[in-house]
């Protein structure tokens, strides 16, 4: 299959959005009443008629057969993190053994795959198969096309026979309403009668690493895990710092000219490409868009990039840690709101009003993430992540906010009823209150150790994993800060006096939670010691973050919002556990595979080659300590490598005979990954002193630094 378009004959603006059923799409295939209606019902002004779901339908297929679609399928996110897809053909029999191509209304708005086999945890029972799939008119249709040929992917919610949700979409969808109420409740309370709806906007930087394709088939961890459980850095890691930004390898650049056309089709607004830190790591991040676009099409990313990657002989690598030594990857999630007017509600602006709506919902912010702060640790957490956070520019696990020394000084002002400021520099814009400071409009630098740091217009949430679905970390953030709005509607509703209430408001909220504001660099041991000081969560392992899931605050939360029921989230809580321990158990797995059938093997017979090397040069007289001494050591590090692979093995069984979920994960946590690691420690010094002949897998230096 060719995809290589040339852009001379063809233009970018040709090929941009050519597979992707837009709205601009449908305003040229539907009536005008009929297109005008999906606007309305996208807005959440209106809910879907069959009528209206007839037209699109029709107009839907046509589009998609003319593009050579023979199947469509529900594209959905169930709870595994991934999407998934059932296909059915348009095709529909006639009486002459002939057929059409039919696609109905009813067909749009539902479809029923088999639920039985997606994660639940505990929701229905294994033999309850029933699960329906519910279009989620917000976010565009779009063409998957390869060797197989052309099918029709329907962005749908996947939801239980009782209603209950079985995927990611749901909760998000109900917590940007969530957001939205909350949010216009506060700018009506300012005086704002012309918004009608506050959008969430996202903007998911990607990153992943590429490998040769031939290495990658050598490697069982990187097969069945996604990291690699064996593996020693070489000489050169990326302390040099060549890789970050350094020019693109032409087969690197000609897979990124690939991935990008075929993101384009689809409609992914790609924008930036660039090296990373690591060796043969890389970044890709996509202009910004609505939070249920952003979802979809970062999945469609992770894929396109898998896809696009085996097309040149390479595999990408999206696991947050997939070499030790050297950095891992995120998904740094920057996330903003926004009217349907078009004002950005993190932005400083050019009056009074806004600046004082641009503190006050900063503000809400602040309070959000410091009281929330375990949610939203636990919204990041996975196996892979743990690896991650903490070290190589990725944030620490404790939750803290960078704002910059202007901003920061802004707010400690108004808490604490000073005026002026100190920090220079910055153009400054006056409120028009004499009680609150000016604004500078280019309020920080940016801080790469920060986990939630804002950058002029947004929080981006540096703490996301890159395997993640990013539904998940925005429907938390989303439905906290919707929180924290409603709380603030309240008083300013019934203020007489809103100028005295919106800063009272700002100076108590922030008096709070400041604790929650740090500028300064988050990998140091003393921010450990401070973060302790202020009363900050230090949660470092998945396991001990999920319980936040299903305590009583956090029911609360979700149910008062009605974005998820007290069901739902205790489902979701035994899903992850569930999740962390599988994952580890296949890790470790892979890893007494790797040890017993490979490594023990190849070092035995490069021991004896050494052993036959050292006593036929004794038997002439010749020296032979060095090939002795090696071969000692050789079968030190391989006595202990056995005993601790035997180790691993017997604390593997026990681990999977506890039945408790929380238990198990526990277990895993606490006695499985710390074996793991003493297994890996002697493998790795034994790769170190083995001839690179005799070791049976590629290494890091073939995996890192050969494209």
């Amino acid at each position: 299959m060719n995809n290589a378009i040339d852009f001379t004959k063809t233009p970018v603006t040709e090929v941009y959005g050519s597979n992707c059923f837009s709205n601009a799409v449908m305003r040229e295939r539907l009536p005008k009443n009929i297109f005008k209606e999906i606007l309305a019902v996208q807005a959440g002004e209106k809910e879907l008629t069959l009528e209206v779901a007839e037209f699109a339908a029709a107009a839907m297929r046509d589009w998609a057969l003319s593009k050579g679609a023979t199947h469509y399928t529900h594209w959905f996110h169930p709870l595994t993190g991934l999407t998934a897809e059932k296909h059915d053909s348009f095709i529909s029999p006639t009486a002459d053994g002939r057929v059409i191509m039919e696609f109905s209304g009813k067909e749009l708005i539902k479809g029923e795959p088999d639920a039985s086999s997606f994660p639940s945890g505990g929701l229905r029972a294994t033999f309850e198969a029933r699960g329906y799939t519910a279009w989620d008119v917000t976010s565009p249709a779009f063409l998957k096309q390869d060797l197989t040929g052309t099918t029709l992917c329907i962005p749908t919610a996947f939801i239980s026979y009782y209603g209950h949700a079985l995927d990611k979409k749901v909760p998000l969808l109900k917590s940007l309403d969530a957001l939205s109420t909350e949010a216009i409740r506060v700018l009506k309370a300012l005086g704002n009668e012309t918004s009608k709806r506050v959008i969430t906007t996202v903007g998911p930087e990607q990153e992943y690493f590429l490998v040769d394709k031939q290495f990658y088939d050598q490697r069982p961890d990187l097969i069945l895990t996604g990291r690699t459980v064996f593996g020693s850095m070489p000489a050169k890691g990326q302390e040099m710092e060549d890789h970050y930004f350094g020019a693109l390898k032409e087969r690197v650049s000609i897979f990124m000219r690939e991935l990008n056309t075929e993101l384009w089709k689809v409609g992914v607004s790609a924008k930036t490409q660039h090296n990373e830190v690591a060796p043969n790591q890389f970044e890709i991040a996509p202009i910004f868009t609505t939070a249920t676009v952003a979802v979809d099409a970062n999945q469609m990313v992770m894929e396109t990039i898998r896809n696009t990657a085996r097309r040149h002989g390479m595999e990408a690598l999206l696991h947050e840690k997939p070499f030790d030594g050297v950095n891992g990857s995120g998904k740094h999630n920057n996330w903003s709101m926004a009217t349907d007017d078009g004002v950005n509600l993190l932005e400083p602006g050019e009056n009074p009003e806004s600046n004082a709506r641009f503190l006050l919902f900063t503000a809400a912010v602040v309070e959000a993430v410091d009281r929330y702060a375990l949610l939203l640790r636990a919204s990041a957490a996975s196996a892979g992540n743990d690896h991650r956070l903490g070290a190589n520019e990725a944030p620490p696990a404790i939750i803290s906010i960078f704002f910059g020394g202007p901003l920061t000084e802004i707010f400690d002002n108004i808490a604490d009823r000073k005026t002026g400021t100190k920090t220079g520099g910055a153009h400054r814009i006056k409120l028009g209150v004499t009680s609150l400071p000016t604004l500078p409009v280019d309020v920080s630098d940016r801080n790469r150790t920060s986990p939630f740091a804002f950058t002029g217009n947004k929080f981006e949430f540096r703490m996301v994993g890159s395997s993640q679905s990013i539904a998940t970390p925005n429907t938390y953030l989303n439905t906290a800060v919707a929180q924290v709005l409603s709380e603030f509607a309240d008083t300013l509703e019934k203020a007489k006096d809103k100028n005295t209430a919106i800063q009272d408001i700002i100076r108590e909220s922030y008096s709070k939670h400041r604790r929650v504001v740090f500028n300064g660099n988050g990998y140091s041991e003393e921010w450990v010691l401070e973060a302790e000081r202020r009363g900050l969560p230090n949660v470092r392992n998945t396991v001990d973050v999920l319980p936040v899931m299903t305590q009583k605050d956090t029911v609360a939360l979700f149910e008062s919002h009605k974005v998820l029921t007290k069901d739902e989230l205790e489902s979701r809580y035994h899903i992850y556990l569930e999740k962390y321990s599988k994952q580890i158990n296949i890790e470790a797995g892979v890893m007494i595979d790797m040890a017993r059938r490979s490594i023990f093997p190849a070092v035995s017979s490069y021991a004896g080659d050494l052993a036959k090397d050292a006593a036929a040069l004794a038997s002439i007289g010749a020296v032979s300590a060095p090939q002795e001494k090696r071969a000692k050591r050789i079968a030190e590090l391989s006595a202990e490598l056995y005993d601790e692979t035997a180790k691993l093995e017997k604390v593997l069984e026990e681990a999977q005979v506890v039945e408790d979920a929380f238990a198990q994960a526990k277990v895993y946590q606490e006695k499985v990954i710390p074996v793991m690691d003493g297994v890996r420690s002697r493998a790795d010094a034994l790769e170190k002193i083995v001839s690179k002949c005799a070791w049976p897998y590629p290494t890091y230096e073939e995996l890192l630094f050969k494209l």
